[in-house]
């Protein structure tokens, strides 16, 4: 009796079930708590709040989902920024949370992302999309909503659809503004746009401070304002903008999703600050149309009865509140998963903030979660549909299918003009109806509706205009030694002539605006300088243009955009030449001896065919062999002249002697017009007929110093370099 009660006790101690299957699966406790931590007043904060606490309920109440644990969810308000904030948010940290919504702000998200690394406590933000939190370095920080790399991607793409070269980047001089516009700047420079200036403001900048910095922009040559900022002040530049006449036409303003949260949380907005906003381009997060969307919409009222957002307005429902609710989904299914996998939730002291013990911030309180990797892997590998639509991380640790509206602001609302996504560009159909088909990335297929721009106009915008501050264009011009004509500088003063500077001073007579300039000689003035590094000169932004011969060649056409030739030009060989003297054997040159012998081989042979099908026919081809040999010769040679006075009777003769007399005829021609020449024409020869006897022979080459034809003879036609002679 005792074996068998000890065999019990051993089966039941190493978790061995009645079927004979391991249970080593702990159980699951009641409750996971998990933390928000965002500004509850901010535009976006006021709406993820509300959001994240009815998913929590909805997570709550559904069994299924965590298999009967409940979420715990504690909120911090972190409505203080710098220093503060962040204080704020480390305090937070010390309750054992295993893992932590937020934080709203990228600048708070850099700095508790190194803690988090540390604790190994996921931090899912659905509202810190700086580009740089998705590096590796951030392992714990999990970006649920879409990467802002995406949004400068569409903005460059809408910036090249209209054929604009060059914009102004407005942005709040932190981590969040710089990092944005330096990925908009990658962006834009993928399609050889660039950003030619940039206007950083402080985040709690002044009105005045505002005006300062846009009058300065008001100054430069672009149109195109892209504004990357908070809603908090974002509306104050356009205010500024409206006050000091930049919101008429000719200007583009082009905002990130701020914007379009603002029209969405806050709508409808005062009247005048719509009228700031009229003509704005604007993006927003896209979001399919679905089910769960319309459903959560439908409930969003009842959500926030007796909450307002501006004044008596109810609080609207932006896409940043879809996406924290689908933030607490998704991390509800990663704890399920991480329950499922053997996952227990326990916590360890670091033994390295022991010595921190003591003081008002209490890091020694701050615990590693010991399941913190695991629970990060099951986030990443969520595989669910919510209302934002598909919800999946690719290898790089963004959502899937990145893609925005793009949305004009038109009178008392806005108005869709298309849309952006990374699969297929810009277009004016869903983004979800082209992921079945291939990818289409041609300029043909790359379309958007009309827009309203500022200043109530249809017209697209140029983009730029004349600065009023503007430096001069340097243009470049090359001190050739050789070939004058085309440029040159007049002796004793800074200016230039030529046909090539006449052509350049007509174009720009025909502008309809004054574009000042200054040209700058390029070259000692001693030697012929190098076409291909002044071209290299105007990419590396030493010149801004040039003028002068210079050859459009195809390495060159990599690196600038040349005009339209207006000279016709080519690689032409100058070779030395022999005169011919004419003598008295002059009537033999225009036949080589081969062509003599052959021509007068064939005389015979035609005469031998012709009294071969005659004479058994033909009296005149009759009689003694010598008679019939001189008739042989007489007959063939007097075609020549066509003198022939023997009659042919058969056919075939017949039909010899018509294609004989024809030859003849082509034979006296060519020999008549080659006589003539030479004794007509003087007469010269080279022993260089084209570029293969050229590269065949040993002979030097000389070639214009600074010209292309040295790499031309060298690269593509294989001579060697000790033959070439600069001159």
């Amino acid at each position: 009796m005792k074996t068998i009660w000890i065999l019990v006790l051993v089966v039941f101690y190493n978790g061995i079930s009645l079927n004979g299957v391991a249970t080593n699966v702990p159980a699951r406790p009641p409750f996971v708590s998990i933390g928000a931590l965002l500004p509850f007043n901010s535009t976006i904060g006021k709406v993820a709040k509300v959001a994240i606490q009815a998913a929590v309920d909805d997570v709550n109440a559904d069994p299924s989902i965590l298999g009967g644990t409940k979420l715990r969810i504690k909120m911090q308000n972190a409505d203080k920024s710098g220093v503060l904030g962040i204080i704020d948010a480390l305090k937070f940290m010390e309750t054992d949370t295993v893992a932590i919504v937020g934080p709203q702000s990228s600048v708070t998200a850099h700095a508790i992302s190194f803690v988090a690394n540390e604790l190994q406590i996921p931090l899912l933000s659905y509202s810190s999309t700086d580009p740089t939190l998705s590096s590796p370095q951030f392992p714990f920080f999990v970006m649920t909503a879409r990467n802002d790399l995406y949004q400068m991607a569409a903005i460059a793409e809408i910036v090249d659809y209209y054929g604009w070269k060059e914009v102004i980047a407005i942005y709040g001089d932190d981590e969040y503004g710089r990092n944005g516009i330096a990925a908009l700047g990658d962006k834009l420079a993928e399609r050889r746009c660039k950003i030619s200036f940039k206007a950083p403001l402080t985040p709690a900048a002044t009105r005045e401070e505002i005006t300062d910095l846009l009058v300065k922009v008001a100054l430069t040559e672009s149109r195109i304002l892209v504004v990357h900022t908070f809603s908090s002040w974002g509306p104050v530049v356009f205010s500024v903008a409206q006050y000091l006449g930049m919101m008429g036409p000719g200007y583009v303003w082009i905002t990130t999703n701020w914007l379009s949260t603002l029209l969405e949380t806050d709508s409808p907005l005062p009247a005048g600050t719509l009228d700031d906003i009229q003509g704005v381009l604007t993006l927003r997060m896209y979001t399919p149309d679905s089910e769960l969307k319309r459903k959560f919409v439908s409930r969003w009222s009842t959500l926030t009865s007796g909450t307002t957002a501006y004044g008596s307005n109810p609080m609207g429902l932006s896409t940043y509140g879809l996406y924290a609710y689908d933030t607490v989904w998704l991390l509800a299914h990663a704890i399920n998963a991480f329950f499922d996998q053997g996952g227990n939730i326990s916590f360890s002291n670091d033994s390295r903030l022991a010595a921190l013990r003591g003081g008002s911030l209490h890091l020694d309180a701050l615990n590693i979660f010991n399941g913190g990797n695991l629970l990060r892997q099951n986030i990443l590998q969520v595989n669910m549909t919510g209302v934002t639509g598909k919800v999946k991380f690719n290898p790089d640790g963004n959502l899937i299918h990145p893609a925005y509206d793009i949305i004009n602001v038109i009178g008392n609302g806005i108005r869709r003009i298309g849309y952006w996504s990374n699969y297929s560009g810009l277009s004016v159909v869903p983004p979800e109806t082209l992921y079945s088909r291939p990818p289409n990335r041609s300029s043909s297929s790359q379309k958007l509706h009309g827009v309203i721009w500022p200043g109530q106009t249809a017209q697209k915008p140029r983009g730029w205009v004349y600065p009023e501050n503007g430096r001069h264009l340097r243009i470049a011009v090359p001190s050739r030694v050789s070939y004058c004509e085309f440029v040159s500088q007049v002796p004793g003063t800074d200016k230039f002539a030529g046909y090539c500077i006449d052509v350049f001073t007509a174009a720009i007579n025909l502008l309809p605006y004054a574009v000042p300039y200054k040209l700058i000689p390029y070259g000692d003035g001693v030697n012929n300088p190098s076409c291909t590094e002044l071209v290299r000169l105007i990419t590396a932004g030493v010149y801004d243009a040039a003028i002068g011969d210079i050859a459009i060649i195809t390495n060159r056409t990599k690196m600038v955009d040349f005009t339209q030739p207006y000279i016709e030009s080519g690689l032409v060989v100058v070779a030395p030449v022999k005169k011919r003297n004419s003598s008295a054997w002059a009537f033999l040159q225009p036949f080589t001896g081969q062509m003599w012998a052959v021509t007068a081989l064939f005389f015979i042979i035609v005469g031998a065919v012709v009294w071969n099908l005659e004479h058994r026919l033909n009296d005149d081809f009759r009689g003694p062999p010598r008679r019939q040999l001189i008739t042989i010769l007489w007959f063939s040679f007097s075609t020549w002249f066509f003198a022939h006075r023997e009659n042919t009777i058969s056919t075939l003769g017949r039909f010899v002697l018509f294609i004989w007399l024809f030859v003849v005829l082509i034979i006296n021609s060519s020999y008549t017009a080659s006589l003539t020449s030479i004794l007509t024409v003087q007469q010269i020869f080279s022993p260089i007929k084209g570029i293969e006897s050229l590269i065949s022979s040993k002979d030097p080459i000389g070639y214009q110093q600074g010209s292309f034809a040295r790499d031309y003879l060298v690269n593509e036609l294989g001579i060697h370099e000790s033959r070439l002679v600069f001159t």
